[in-house]
């Protein structure tokens, strides 16, 4: 899914972007070569981050062993 039109930016650009690191909209349109443009799409962008990374905590804390009772 596009999420910024101006520099054609998809959902998995942003993804990429998060797995090298990027925890910024700024830091994804570096990761991808880009500088932003109108500004609309920034929201988006950290939205997604935002899902990303929430999605990363929760995947680290299922996968932590429970204790022994």
């Amino acid at each position: 899914m596009y999420i910024c039109l101006c520099n054609a930016l998809t959902d998995h650009d942003v993804k990429r972007a998060a797995a090298g690191g990027a925890r910024r909209p700024r830091e994804v349109y570096d990761s991808c070569n880009t500088r932003v443009q109108c500004g609309s799409c920034t929201g988006m962008i950290l939205c997604a981050l935002r899902t990303l990374i929430m999605e990363r905590a929760d995947e680290a804390v299922a996968a932590m062993p429970t204790a022994a009772t």
